[in-house]
């Protein structure tokens, strides 16, 4: 519990530096000059950056480990055979550890968020995302709770299974975080001849588009664009941006941040 605390710590220092860093990109070359530094509901995105940053897994990982610790003990005492940890890249450099860990999580990651659009009540939780109405770097960390404990839930042990080094989950983390950031952020940033590879603010926005341009949206990767153009989900035009960002529907959605927090129980 203590590591756990320690490398959550480290991350939220590196979120830190990483949200202060993209909020100075867009003041110097905003892709929209007209929008606002502090447009509408942006105090409640600081909750969200804060809470999902750091608060959250902290919370999830504490769960996690109090309803595993039974099933461990009833593990060790023999009463259920043990699976052996294959730890695939354990002994491998660190470098190595990185770039497969960071594949593999993605790809995962990538099939994850296309469930989120194509399974209804997973959607009800991944609306909070989509109800972002001026996309910049902040809005990356506005979604609920419920996301993690479902990209984690379905992820957690296949990426166990590969056995890497804790520096590496926290550089990833970082890694991540960053592209996150990018992402959303108010920046005309494509990567160039590498936007078949790595996702991109100018890509990403057509995610966020209130129009689906295929039957359960488009541009799924999160920090690769690769799989998406791999498995046909792509949507990218060569100029332009989407003329409203949201859902169908939207002004349903709950406006404050508690509504939000509990959403959908209770829903009309």
């Amino acid at each position: 519990m203590l590591q756990i605390l320690w490398d959550t710590r480290g991350y939220f220092f590196w979120l830190i530096v990483v949200s202060v860093g993209c909020w100075a990109l867009e003041r110097l070359a905003p892709w929209r000059p007209s929008q606002r530094a502090w447009r509408d509901q942006f105090g409640q995105d600081l909750f969200w950056l804060v809470f999902n940053g750091h608060y959250a897994g902290v919370l999830l990982a504490s769960v996690w480990t109090w309803l595993l610790e039974p099933l461990h003990t009833f593990v060790g005492a023999g009463s259920l055979p043990v699976i052996p940890a294959v730890r695939f890249l354990m002994h491998q450099p660190l470098w190595a550890q990185f770039v497969v860990f960071l594949l593999v999580k993605d790809l995962l990651e990538y099939f994850i968020h296309n469930l989120l659009h194509r399974v209804p009540w997973l959607w009800e939780f991944h609306k909070l995302h989509h109800s972002i109405r001026e996309l910049d770097w902040i809005g990356n960390m506005r979604f609920h709770w419920m996301e993690i404990a479902v990209y984690h839930s379905l992820t957690y042990f296949p990426l166990f299974m590969l056995g890497v080094d804790a520096r590496v989950i926290l550089w990833i983390a970082i890694f991540t975080t960053l592209i996150g950031h990018l992402n959303h952020s108010n920046l005309h940033l494509d990567w160039g001849v590498f936007r078949y590879l790595l996702n991109s603010p100018r890509l990403h926005v057509w995610h966020h588009d209130a129009v689906q341009h295929q039957p359960h949206g488009q541009n799924f990767g999160v920090v690769f664009s690769l799989w998406d153009f791999l498995f046909g989900t792509v949507y990218f035009p060569a100029q332009g941006q989407p003329a409203r960002l949201g859902f169908e529907g939207m002004e349903q959605f709950p406006e404050r941040l508690l509504p939000r927090l509990i959403y959908p129980i209770g829903k009309r």
